[in-house]
């Protein structure tokens, strides 16, 4: 049985409002904020819908959403014939990897509005400038960024998590 405290219940909304606004479901947040602060790390379902408050199948459906996503990993547990659940290890820089094909589509969108802009003038064409030269910037350099990020991860022992 979870005793949640009313700040541990704060931060599980808030992170149920975050992901909601970029674009997963308030539910798959809660998750994530119940999973990120819990203890032990890995949960099982129906620890989840009571901690939550939420139904059965509210919480399985949005599991497996997760799973299939790679945000949560289900897990088994030395003689226990249940299913657990935990934050995916390296979520976040898996996360942010996975999304980054989201920067080469934006650059690609705008050299194609440029090539159908191509006999405009120069300021008509100057938003789509702007977009495709930020996202082939972003596109170059986030992956550095990322390689610098592991070298710290390993150094700070995160290599577990």
């Amino acid at each position: 049985m979870n005793t949640v405290t009313e700040q541990q219940r704060q931060f599980v909304e808030e992170c149920g409002l975050y992901f909601e606004s970029v674009g997963l479901w308030r539910m798959a947040g809660r998750i994530i904020g119940w999973l990120l602060i819990c203890d032990p790390p890995q949960q099982t379902q129906g620890d989840l819908v009571e901690v939550l408050g939420a139904s059965k199948s509210s919480v399985s459906t949005t599991l497996k959403q997760l799973t299939t996503l790679y945000l949560v990993e289900r897990v088994a547990m030395p003689g226990e014939r249940q299913d657990y659940y935990r934050t995916a290890k390296d979520l976040w820089t898996r996360s942010f990897r996975a999304r980054m094909h989201q920067l080469t589509e934006l650059r690609q969108l705008g050299e194609r509005g440029l090539e159908l802009l191509k006999d405009e003038p120069e300021e008509r064409r100057r938003r789509l400038e702007f977009m495709r030269d930020m996202n082939a910037f972003l596109e170059t350099e986030f992956p550095k960024l990322l390689d610098q990020w592991e070298a710290i991860k390993q150094a700070r022992g995160y290599d577990d998590l």
